[in-house]
């Protein structure tokens, strides 16, 4: 099963929220806020790689409050 990690840089004071509604997208698995570079870090699985890029791209990449994001493919 096709698995990545997002990690986010989020606008000033969204985390919060930020987290709430990634933890409401199919396939996340996992939302954590950290510190560093960026401030979450999200695993997601989905069945298919296709199903993955499009919830990465199209759900987490267009929520409000998300200013960039890096993702990391697994290599099976």
């Amino acid at each position: 099963m096709p698995i990545a990690f997002v990690m986010i840089n989020a606008e000033l004071g969204s985390e919060k929220a930020l987290l709430k509604e990634l933890r409401s997208i199919e396939g996340v698995v996992e939302a954590n806020e950290v510190y560093g570079v960026y401030d979450i870090v999200v695993k997601v699985e989905l069945p298919t790689m296709d199903r993955l890029k499009e919830v990465i791209s199209r759900r987490i990449r267009g929520l409000n409050g998300v200013r960039s994001t890096l993702t990391m493919m697994v290599i099976e």
